[in-house]
C-alpha cells in the first residue's frame, strides 16, 4: 500500500495532480473504509509499463565444496552462462559458493533464499540437484515455487563429483557417531546419579 505522498514521490508529481487523475479517471486511487486514498506497488508498475515478472531476478547459483575444487566451479559457470545465454535469458546475478551442500548457513545461499522469500526471484538456474542442496533439494523445491520461484536443474553430471559426495557421507557418519558417543557419556551419568534411579 502507498500513501498518496509516497506515490507521488514516485511518479514525480504532486499529490494534488494525483487527485486531479483520480477525478478524470487517468490513475484512479483505491480507498479505505474511511474514503482515505492509497494506491499500489502494482498500479504504480503498471503505470510506468513494468511489471512484477520483469522486475525479478534471474539468478545462476554454482557451488563446490571447497577451495581446491576452483576449476568446477568455473565449469559449472561456463555451462550455466552458456545454457542461459542460448535461451536468450539475462542473467540478473550469478553466485559462486563455497561450501559444503550440508551446510545450511552457508552466507550466500541464505540470502539467495531471503530474496526468495521476499519474491524478488524469478528463477534459479543450477547445473545439478546437489549444487544448490546435498539432500532435501524437493522441499526446497517446493519452498521456492509457494514465492513463485522456479529451480531450474539443467543435469549436467559434470558438476556432481563423485568425491564431494563421499566426503558429505564422511561427515554425516562423523555427526551421527559423535551423538552416539554423546548419548553414551550422558546414559553413564544418568546410571551413576542415585537421585535419578531411586525415581
Amino acid at each position: 500500500m502507498l500513501k498518496p505522498s509516497e506515490m507521488a514521490e514516485l511518479l514525480g508529481v504532486t499529490v494534488r495532480t494525483l487527485q486531479t487523475w483520480d477525478r478524470r479517471g487517468k490513475l484512479i486511487a483505491h480507498r479505505t473504509p474511511s474514503n482515505r486514498r492509497y494506491y499500489t506497488q502494482e498500479q504504480y508498475l503498471s503505470y510506468i509499463g513494468k511489471s512484477d515478472e520483469n522486475l525479478r531476478k534471474q539468478i545462476a547459483y554454482a557451488r563446490v565444496s571447497n577451495v581446491g575444487q576452483k576449476d568446477d566451479l568455473a565449469n559449472q559457470e561456463a555451462f550455466l552462462r552458456q545454457y542461459v545465454n542460448g535461451k536468450g535469458i539475462i542473467l540478473d546475478e550469478f553466485i559462486s559458493d563455497i561450501g559444503s551442500g550440508l551446510n545450511y548457513k552457508r552466507k550466500k545461499w541464505n540470502k539467495l533464499l531471503d530474496e526468495v522469500m521476499k519474491g524478488e526471484v524469478d528463477t534459479i538456474y543450477v547445473t545439478y540437484k546437489d549444487r544448490f542442496v546435498r539432500f532435501g533439494f524437493d522441499w526446497f523445491e517446493q519452498f521456492c515455487s509457494k514465492f513463485d520461484t522456479k529451480l531450474e536443474v539443467l543435469n549436467n553430471p559434470k558438476t556432481s563429483p563423485e568425491k564431494e559426495l563421499v566426503e558429505d557421507l564422511i561427515s554425516i557418519i562423523h555427526v551421527f557417531s559423535c551423538r552416539i558417543y554423546g548419548l553414551r557419556k550422558y546414559k553413564k551419568k544418568i546410571e551413576g546419579d542415585k537421585g535419578v534411579n531411586s525415581l
